[in-house]
């Protein structure tokens, strides 16, 4: 699926949702130190998020998940159907799987939580917006467990062990940073390279380990012991 990113020097536009107003000018303090990103609205529940996108069709939704009426995991799949070039970043208190999984396979391309500093909250919304995906390390670590007690994975398949024998040293350096919740840029800026090299490496990755997206790159890595 492609997002209609904003054309270069255009700030991206966000919607911000969450019940609590404390939050929602919380998040709108946080970009407003950010020249690239802007709020084009607010909404308080599901219902109405879903409803403004069709109407300001932003960048990316900012989306809190336990609401009155409509739910955030309800409303990124009807915004997503609707409004296919719109991002959703899950941002909310609720670091466990019972919420973490059903946002992602909803649709939603990040999953940060509430917690996390202001800066990876934006550097969040610039990642789905240009469709990374990005989930908050303690996050990933809590799938990994909860695909492993219902036997979705296995530990250290011997195959994917295999494959990813076939990284050089510089893909299992970029492997590494981005099994730590990283963006593009921050990868970029920890290992002194380009994002376009980055993008690059990441690409190979996936291809030699056969995973379908960086969220399941990270999940290999923890599940198969790549990190060694």
């Amino acid at each position: 699926m492609g997002h209609s990113v904003s054309s270069p020097g255009t700030p991206l536009r966000v919607l911000l949702v969450d019940d609590q107003r404390i939050m929602l000018t919380a998040l709108r303090a946080y970009i407003a130190e950010a020249d690239d990103i802007e709020v084009v609205g607010e909404a308080t529940d599901g219902r109405s998020a879903v409803l403004q996108v069709q109407g300001l069709r932003p960048d990316v939704v900012v989306m809190d998940l336990q609401m009155p009426g409509m739910d955030g995991i309800e409303a990124t799949a009807l915004i997503l159907e609707r409004s296919p070039g719109t991002a959703v970043l899950a941002v909310t208190t609720f670091h466990t799987e019972e919420f973490a999984l059903p946002a992602l396979r909803a649709g939603a391309g990040g999953y940060l939580l509430k917690s996390e500093e202001p800066e990876v909250i934006l550097e969040g919304i610039r990642s789905v917006a240009r469709g990374e995906s990005v989930v908050s390390r303690e996050i990933t670590r809590l799938l990994i467990g909860h695909l492993d007690s219902t036997g979705a994975v296995q530990k250290a398949d011997p195959v994917v062990q295999e494959r990813a024998e076939h990284l050089t040293r510089r893909e299992r350096e970029v492997l590494e940073v981005l099994c730590q919740g990283r963006s593009n840029r921050e990868i970029s800026r920890s290992l002194n390279l380009s994002e376009t090299t980055v993008k690059t490496h990441i690409g190979a990755i996936m291809s030699k380990l056969g995973a379908r997206d960086r969220v399941q790159v990270v999940v290999m890595a923890f599940t198969h012991d790549l990190l060694r």
